[in-house]
């Protein structure tokens, strides 16, 4: 019988960007019960509203995905929404999923916990050795709260969950809106508006030297669907391309791939953020069989092509 026949499968975040296409890619594997709780009816950072959730789904497996995100700026600007909205959407709901006795619990971290300056790639041993980037820290500090969740509960109750560390992901459908997106759609939606409006310029924050990876969405999808199924530990995992990129050079790209042919200008008045990110990969492959896909130029060209549809 396939893994997802016959189970019940709660989504939180299933109708956003990530959840959308976790959501396709379980009803792909067979899942036929599948419930994408709205904000408008089930806020999860009341304990009502969450408890309400799960009496109304009933799940057996919960994969949590939603989140307060944004990009720099966004995290900048509000720190302690960050970090109160994460923390109070994520470790009560977990608590009230051990409580209920659901099967498995899929949690979803972010590279932001990994420290400032963990020697790259990124390896899931180094996750503690350091303190976050400054902009990111209340974000990536909240998350980073669900692993000691998931191996405190494992050690005492033996609750099955786990802890999924992806890096940033990209694809069609992403939030460009231009006070808490991240980099790759802001690059999109910048790059084509200046082309519309005649625009000889963009102004872009730091000086482009920091280095990003970058996972495609549906890759991001289908490796939490993998480890939904076949890993089952509270040791945390990194799910990433191994694809590493300056920002300048991002840039430059969808510069390029928009057609903008105006100049780019660095404010360097801005912060660059973490210097660099990149992942270890080696584990999810080892553990569930997960590797990226697509490309980076393949998903890039898809998502660009998405967005000029969207602003032509």
């Amino acid at each position: 019988m396939p893994f997802w026949e016959g189970r019940r499968v709660t989504v939180t975040g299933g109708a956003g960007f990530l959840g959308t296409n976790v959501t396709r890619r379980l009803e792909e594997s067979g899942a036929r019960e599948i419930f994408a709780p709205r904000i408008e009816e089930y806020d999860l950072r009341d304990l009502g509203a969450v408890r309400k959730m799960l009496t109304d789904s009933s799940p057996d497996i919960v994969i949590h995905l939603a989140a307060r995100v944004g990009g720099i700026g966004a995290n900048r600007k509000y720190p302690a929404e960050f970090f109160y909205e994460n923390l109070m959407m994520s470790v009560p709901l977990f608590h009230e999923c051990w409580k209920a006795g659901i099967e498995k619990f899929v949690a979803i971290g972010t590279v932001c916990a990994y420290p400032k300056f963990a020697p790259v790639p990124f390896k899931e041993e180094d996750l503690w050795n350091g303190y976050p980037e400054e902009t990111n820290a209340p974000y990536g500090l909240a998350k980073k709260n669900l692993l000691v969740q998931s191996q405190a509960y494992r050690e005492q109750y033996g609750f099955n969950s786990i802890f999924l560390l992806p890096v940033n992901l990209y694809g069609p459908g992403d939030n460009d809106d231009p006070e808490d997106s991240h980099v790759v759609p802001a690059l999109i939606r910048k790059s084509l508006e200046a082309k519309a409006q005649g625009k000889g310029e963009i102004v872009l924050w730091g000086d482009g030297s920091p280095t990003r990876e970058f996972l495609y969405v549906e890759d991001a999808a289908e490796g939490i669907i993998l480890a939904a199924e076949r890993y089952n530990k509270s040791d945390p995992v990194n799910l990433g391309s191994a694809f590493e990129i300056s920002i300048k050079d991002l840039a430059d790209i969808i510069v390029k791939e928009t057609g903008f042919e105006g100049k780019i200008t660095w404010d360097t008045s801005k912060p660059n953020g973490q210097p660099r990110r990149k992942l270890d990969v080696s584990k999810a492959e080892k553990e569930f069989g997960f590797r990226s896909k697509t490309t980076f130029e393949e998903g890039l060209g898809k998502t660009v092509t998405w967005y000029e549809k969207i602003y032509s």
